[in-house]
């Protein structure tokens, strides 16, 4: 049995972080969980090793005190869309410029830093993806003093995601009308808890120190697979219009007006390249990710047969 560690999860809160949580507590490690809102972590008050605390990990004087008598620290926090002060270069670049600073402060050498497929300080074609690249940058610009591992994902799916229970709530609209835009953009969704395998699995690698894993799961799928799969599971109708970029950009300039912004011209923007592995991770890891279709039967639906599962993900093959 490995020696129990302490560990600082920001974001541990949310959809990832508790799966993430979850695994630690089993594992015997104490989790220090901090969050500006006590009620989102109430959930995870059934794990005996978890020590919720209310804080504000944006304030450098707070987060050095988060991370004192930790042995590692995992930063999980991130954002799709901007929301006063909430923005990008906050939320992603300086918290990370902070972290560092902290963790040098407190002597916590080991960091897990969740990123994002496509991420890209120069290149990328979001302010999202930029500010995602920018905040690997200075954490591997901070190599003599951290032993890092950063992860990029492709989009994470499972029973608390935003990504296929949205599609659901949006199908159960009279009808099953969607318009899409960027039908035909291109992912290889992973199972969350694949993901948080990830995570755990490199907690005292040394092999994975200043290593970055792109995790992807076993199936490529276009935007418009994603949907016609989660309306097979759920039995939903499902009548998509797939909107030419013009059209697709007006429905996001529209749609970020409105509260939650459901969808943005920085979300339209990271749509226009494919969110794609170029290696694979889970195989460096020794993880075999499981496929969209053998999950998604257990929390959006009874399970369909197979040959109409089949045929969701055949169209526009």
């Amino acid at each position: 049995m490995p020696p129990s560690l302490n560990i600082c999860v920001l974001g541990g809160t949310g959809f990832v972080g508790t799966e993430i949580a979850t695994r630690l507590v089993r594992q015997g490690h104490w989790v220090r969980i901090p969050t500006r809102s006590p009620g989102h972590g109430e959930h995870l008050r059934v794990l005996s090793t978890v020590e919720l605390v209310t804080a504000n990990v944006h304030d450098s004087r707070t987060l050095g005190q988060l991370l004192s008598g930790m042995d590692v620290v995992i930063n999980l926090v991130g954002i799709l869309n901007e929301s006063g002060r909430a923005t990008f270069h906050s939320a992603h670049t300086d918290l990370a410029a902070k972290l560092i600073a902290a963790a040098r402060g407190a002597r916590v050498r080991r960091l897990l830093q969740m990123s994002a497929a496509g991420a890209d300080r120069d290149h990328g074609p979001s302010r999202y993806l930029r500010s995602k690249g920018e905040a690997e940058a200075l954490i591997r610009a901070a190599a003599a003093h951290l032993d890092f591992t950063i992860f990029r994902p492709s989009v994470i799916f499972g029973p608390r995601d935003s990504l296929t229970n949205r599609f659901a709530a949006l199908l159960r609209l009279p009808g099953g009308f969607l318009p899409l835009a960027r039908s035909q953009a291109r992912f290889a969704p992973v199972y969350v808890g694949d993901v948080a395998d990830a995570f755990v699995r490199v907690l005292e690698d040394r092999e994975s120190f200043g290593e970055t894993y792109e995790l992807c799961g076993p199936d490529v799928l276009t935007l418009e697979q994603v949907v016609r799969m989660t309306a097979a599971v759920a039995r939903l109708p499902c009548h998509i219009l797939g909107l030419p970029d013009a059209l697709g950009r007006l429905q996001a300039a529209l749609l970020g007006l409105l509260p939650g912004k459901p969808f943005s011209l920085d979300n339209f923007r990271s749509l226009t390249i494919d969110s794609l592995c170029a290696q694979d991770g889970f195989a460096r890891l020794g993880i075999t990710p499981r496929h969209m279709m053998a999950v998604l039967p257990f929390y959006l639906g009874p399970f369909v047969g197979p040959a109409e599962l089949n045929a969701a993900r055949r169209t526009n093959d």
